[in-house]
């Protein structure tokens, strides 16, 4: 048996298992990540969050001293971003004394990530710039049929159009496009509301429908702001409603994506893993 500490945190309840390994001795497996986020055999989750300094970790090539934010959805699977957990995982090392400052900086696998903590509470985070395709892509559930697009935050993204979100059952089989997407997508379905404004739910790839998907909160936004009449992204910035609340995205002229929203670190404890087969 192998105990961890770990804290559980949330990010518009998107939640996470998040752990300290600062010189990567814990090499969770994907069994372990299983466990974890099992909410009813664990503790529960849609996602894990190791923090470990990212000179342990090999295919980080930039600065060492930085924490890295290893990222594993909650079927075991390794995920190159997510935005919620970004902004928890700030929000944790915070907590921890492990960072402090008006900006912090994260290593990630889809690059160097920024933070801004507000005395609100919320945090806003760099999200790169998105790769946005005009080529439509085939989507399927239950017999159903949608055309969307394809749009890259760091880890693939399918947007479709979607007026009436709430009625969709999203437990029903999904079929993307394995051309478009060899390595599957998360896929959201996006409902515009107002010129500035969507509300989306989102099926993430390797969790299932979560409340809340920060990477496809800024993959909904690009995309409405890619196809609206007269194309606009410097300076444009939306509110998104997910099921577990609200987010803001703002695109910088530079391109870069900014998303803000909540973090909220709610546990702390200690964890029973299984002896490793």
């Amino acid at each position: 048996m192998r105990i961890w500490s770990f804290a559980k945190g949330h990010g518009t309840m998107n939640d996470f298992v998040l752990v300290k390994d600062r010189s990567g001795m814990l090499h969770p497996s994907s069994e372990d990540v299983r466990f974890l986020c099992d909410r009813r055999a664990g503790i529960g989750a849609d996602g894990m969050l190791r923090a470990v300094k990212a000179d342990s970790v090999p295919e980080w090539k930039g600065p060492g001293d930085l924490w890295f934010m290893d990222y594993r959805n909650a079927d075991g699977s390794i995920a190159e971003m997510c935005g919620n957990g970004l902004r928890v995982f700030v929000k944790w090392l915070l907590e921890e004394d492990l960072v402090s400052g008006d900006v912090v900086d994260i290593a990630t696998r889809a690059g160097l990530r920024r933070a801004l903590p507000h005395h609100d509470g919320t945090i806003t985070v760099t999200m790169g710039s998105p790769q946005w395709s005009a080529d439509e892509v085939d989507l399927r559930l239950d017999g159903r049929q949608w055309t969307g697009h394809r749009v890259d935050v760091g880890n693939p993204h399918c947007v479709v159009r979607e007026p009436n979100p709430s009625a969709l059952d999203l437990a029903g089989h999904l079929e993307i496009d394995p051309v478009a997407f060899p390595y599957g997508a998360n896929v959201e379905f996006v409902d515009q509301v107002g010129p500035d404004h969507l509300r989306l739910r989102v099926v993430e790839r390797g969790v299932g429908e979560t409340m809340s998907c920060g990477t496809g909160v800024v993959a909904a936004a690009w995309d409405a702001a890619n196809t609206r009449a007269e194309p606009h992204l410097d300076g444009c910035a939306y509110t998104v409603d997910v099921p577990g609340g609200a987010l803001t995205v703002t695109f910088a002229p530079d391109g870069q994506a900014h998303l803000t929203g909540p973090a909220v670190i709610v546990a702390r404890g200690e964890v029973a893993l299984p002896d490793a087969r």
